[in-house]
């Protein structure tokens, strides 16, 4: 593309596709021209992305970098505005992944929010009692810890248990009233071991 023909580009509206393959040949004012068009909608999907304004402008800068750098490789010239999303999007992906950061934070708020309540000891002992009641379940019919486990550690309700063991709610009630008698009685034989 010679100086007469970039002049005439400029001068007169171009379609997408022109400016691309201006862009593509190296006329960095048609790049410019997509610029103007494409920002403020890569602003906008950059702020959806990243719920920042200061970011979103940054992450669209830097789009347009990439994009300027890697134009190229851009087969399909009209396709140039689904190229800048998947950009912003696969950038946006990349910048909120590496750009965590840690919150340092003083130790009475840490204490406030923290999860663990309990002395080591007590968390020990807890860990140990549901160690023995699992071992217990274990030590009951197929039936029983079946119906154990999915009421308590699985958390299903009555009625996905009944679906589950293809029984009325009724029965379920019963068979979870049961097995937790006999996961008490298997509980006091451990404790008297």
């Amino acid at each position: 593309m010679n100086f007469t023909e970039t002049i005439t580009l400029t001068m007169q509206p171009c379609t997408v596709a022109e400016l691309v393959r201006a862009a593509q040949a190296g006329d960095r004012e048609a790049f410019g021209e997509l610029f103007e068009r494409y920002r403020p909608a890569m602003v906008a999907l950059a702020m959806r992305r990243v719920h920042n304004a200061d970011e979103a402008e940054e992450l669209a800068q830097d789009v347009f970098v990439q994009a300027m750098q890697k134009i190229d490789q851009l087969r399909v010239p009209e396709a140039f505005g689904g190229w800048l999303r998947r950009i912003v999007h696969r950038m946006a992906i990349n910048r909120m992944t590496r750009n965590r950061v840690a919150l340092a934070c003083d130790p009475e708020t840490f204490e406030a929010t923290c999860i663990a309540v309990g002395s080591p000891e007590e968390i020990a002992e807890c860990r140990e009692r549901a160690t023995a009641v699992r071992a217990s379940i274990d030590r009951l019919g197929l039936l029983d810890q079946e119906t154990l486990k999915a009421f308590y550690l699985q958390s299903k309700s009555l009625v996905e248990m009944s679906d589950q063991f293809e029984a009325p709610v009724g029965t379920i009630k019963r068979r979870l009233h049961v097995a937790r008698k006999r996961l008490a009685k298997e509980m006091d034989v451990m404790q008297a071991v």
